[in-house]
């Protein structure tokens, strides 16, 4: 056994203690900077007064945003225009690349599949689990246990349902729900789910509805009870009942809300990552713009190419973003 001298140990042990302190002496230092600016905005007088005030207690906050998000997109439209190594100017060949190539030309096809069927679905059965939680008992016990996914990140519910969609030989048993179910069925040799394309892509959505249709009904179940009595009583005196009742009278009070969701989940989705990345990689026909942009970036290195699917994504998402902003304005317009 290899002996360590006392006097290593020794010095080993100062110099951690030595940096412990300094770390805690920095964070003190910086604690107590904080303390006496604060302080001062808070006591400050006359003319300058208000504005100190401002700057000082936004100062912090719009620092750390121009460091971690307008700094990095910035330099990463930069590099769009950039070579793989960022050593040569390439104008916009990148992007040329990206919506010329018939690879590429898949990638975008799936994301829009995405785009069209996951929100949808999500807010769909989100909107439909309102309704019918609405009119049972316990219905807080329902709410938590459908909501229960939204907990788990997104890539830990990949792996649930990896297993889910699990398939092994016929002659042994199938641990995966999905298989096992298609053999009771009389399937006796299910596929390879992930590798049944384009089937495959579809699975992958049931993933991302799973998680957001939590969302998706908590905040429509919010909605749908903020509906003044009045408006349901006098629609049920006119004659509206069921279907007519939800189509004419719950689906237009709920409008800006129901939008408002849909818009939010097309977001996440369309930045959909973890759940390519965990479960297929982005193979069998399952790559999104997302994952390819992560490939390109960290895995082929080419830092022109995947800067410059960054920016097209960036550019997918800001109309969403617009929207959700200008209908938000809207309702609190109105209330």
């Amino acid at each position: 056994m290899p002996v360590t001298s006392p006097l290593l140990a020794d010095s080993a042990w100062n110099d951690a203690a030595i940096k412990l302190g300094n770390s805690f002496g920095a964070i003190a230092g910086f604690l107590g900077i904080l303390l006496v600016v604060f302080f001062a905005a808070g006591r400050a007088t006359g003319r300058l007064g208000r504005p100190l005030a401002i700057a000082v207690f936004l100062g912090p906050a719009l620092l750390l945003l121009l460091v971690g998000l307008v700094a990095p997109l910035i330099r990463t439209i930069y590099l769009s225009f950039r070579s793989d190594d960022s050593s040569r100017f390439l104008g916009l060949k990148n992007y040329g690349w990206a919506f010329t190539t018939d690879t590429i030309h898949q990638v975008l096809l799936n994301t829009l599949l995405w785009l069209v069927v996951a929100p949808v679905a999500a807010t769909g059965l989100g909107l439909v689990l309102a309704l019918l939680v609405d009119r049972m008992r316990w219905q807080s016990l329902y709410k938590s246990l459908i909501f229960m996914p939204m907990a788990i990140s997104l890539v830990g519910a990949s792996i649930i349902w990896k297993f889910v969609y699990d398939t092994r030989d016929s002659s042994q048993a199938q641990i995966g729900l999905l298989s096992q179910v298609a053999v009771w069925l009389g399937w006796h040799n299910p596929p390879n789910w992930i590798l049944s394309h384009p089937l495959n892509n579809f699975l992958l959505m049931v993933v991302m509805v799973w998680v957001q249709t939590g969302f998706a009904m908590v905040v429509l179940s919010a909605a749908i009870k903020a509906i003044p009595d009045e408006v349901t009583e006098a629609a049920r005196l006119d004659g509206a009942s069921g279907l007519r009742l939800f189509w004419y009278v719950t689906v237009p009070m709920i409008r800006t809300t129901l939008v408002v969701v849909l818009t939010t989940v097309m977001i996440v989705t369309l930045k959909a990552f973890d759940i390519v990345r965990t479960m297929t990689g982005g193979n069998f026909g399952t790559q999104v713009l997302a994952n390819e942009m992560y490939s390109q970036s960290f895995v082929q290195f080419n830092v022109g190419r995947g800067s410059a699917l960054a920016v097209i994504l960036f550019i997918a998402v800001l109309p969403l973003v617009g929207y959700n902003i200008v209908q938000l304005r809207k309702e609190r317009a109105t209330r």
